[in-house]
């Protein structure tokens, strides 16, 4: 049995490429798959890297999402919003609310919603290119694309975008922020969907919220409280993952012009493509911490013993970059099609609307590299501004610009 690894500071530094590995995280998880690390409020917990490591961790019932958030433990930055989402329970409690909505989210409902994507893809693309150049990608389609979708999707008023954007910036914060600004949030996005789902009530519609308040009111298949977490958790989590995935995605083909050139030329390549930008692209904030797990018993994990009790932080980027499951995994290779990786997660925490952010990046790319001849970032990476304490990598204004056709 491996001793256990020396304890290092954590996070580490940032990358200073924003979608790529940093020199010191590679350097970590190539030396030991599991890792003791101090984080910054002083507490130890162990990053997990290695690929096999990383799936045993999200998919064995051993390591315990409520846990981390039982009382007394400490809720700090995105884990207040986590605490009180599907992301904060465990199986047989976190089956019983996935299956609720579940069904909405199949692949086969997803293809026939994408008409209705390439549609808001169109329409925003129009409005780009009637509009100045360089354009901001963030607020002319990246953002406004899966905002739009999932507010369609739930019955969420699309005038109302503006109002939980604000929330969502502060909820997805990393430890950095303050118990006060969390709490303000999410008593105003709370309060919101509490509103909401009055007026549903009143005013039944085609959408999933009417859906999840009929499994409340006839079927009593979930607490008043449940229905409004489960619903503000969809919005959140239905917008910010998509819009800086593209994001990112976009930087890092406009650094590797020869993958992006291979998608003009092939548009067939985008769903291929897709899956091995996911794989590829670091999305994660810059020195935030991921979601912790909690051993409910003593594990051996990549030759570590880990006691009971214990936090276990499982690095799902840094794991699809593991060489022992991807040959040559810091090489962007848009033929790559990469058959498994973890950037959905996996076991029943699996991302619910996997499907549907596929579909989204698919027509999305679509879209901007068949209507956007030459289309570039207008400023170099280097000049990018992200918002400081977020848990994703998100950038404020993305400059592009592109040739005229």
């Amino acid at each position: 049995m491996a001793s256990q690894p020396e304890a290092v500071k954590f996070p580490l530094p940032p990358s200073p490429v924003p979608y790529d590995t940093a020199p010191e995280m590679r350097a970590l998880a190539g030396k030991c798959p599991v890792a003791r690390v101090e984080l910054p409020d002083g507490s130890a917990a162990w990053l997990i890297t290695g690929f096999s490591e990383v799936r045993e961790v999200l998919i064995d019932q051993r390591y315990s999402r409520a846990l981390a958030y039982a009382p007394g433990r400490p809720r700090l930055g995105f884990d207040y919003l986590l605490a009180e989402s599907l992301m904060g329970m465990d199986p047989p409690e976190h089956s019983r609310l996935r299956k609720l909505v579940a069904a909405a989210f199949t692949e086969k409902r997803m293809q026939a919603l994408r008409p209705e994507v390439a549609s808001i893809v169109d329409d925003l693309l129009d409005d780009m290119i009637a509009g100045p150049r360089p354009a901001d990608l963030v607020r002319s389609f990246s953002l406004p694309l899966p905002s739009r979708v999932i507010c369609s999707l739930l019955g969420v008023p699309p005038e109302d975008l503006d109002k939980f954007h604000g929330w969502s910036n502060t909820l997805f914060g990393d430890w950095s922020r303050t118990i006060e600004e969390m709490t303000e949030a999410y008593l105003g996005i709370n309060g919101y969907m509490a509103e909401l789902i009055a007026r549903k009530r009143k005013e039944p519609a085609d959408d999933l919220i009417t859906v999840l308040i009929d499994a409340r009111d006839s079927g009593d298949r979930l607490s008043e409280d449940e229905l409004v977490r489960f619903c503000f958790g969809l919005l959140m989590a239905g917008h910010e993952t998509t819009a800086n995935q593209i994001n990112m995605s976009f930087a890092a083909l406009c650094h590797h012009p020869a993958e992006l050139a291979r998608l003009r030329a092939d548009p067939s390549l985008i769903p291929a493509a897709v899956e091995e930008l996911l794989r590829f692209v670091q999305i994660a904030g810059r020195g935030t911490i991921p979601p912790a797990r909690i051993t409910r018993e003593e594990v051996c994990l990549g030759g570590v013993t880990i006691p009971a009790g214990e936090a276990v932080l499982p690095m799902m980027n840094i794991a699809d970059r593991d060489p022992a499951a991807f040959p040559d995994p810091d090489r962007l290779d848009v033929l790559r099609a990469p058959k498994t990786h973890v950037a959905f997660g996996a076991g029943a925490h699996h991302c619910l609307g996997a499907q549907l952010a596929r579909m989204e990046l698919q027509e999305a790319f679509r879209g901007l590299l068949a209507r956007l001849p030459g289309l570039r970032m207008a400023v170099p990476l280097s000049e990018i501004e992200f918002r400081e304490g977020h848990v994703i990598a998100s950038m404020r204004a993305l400059p592009v610009t592109w040739d005229d056709t």
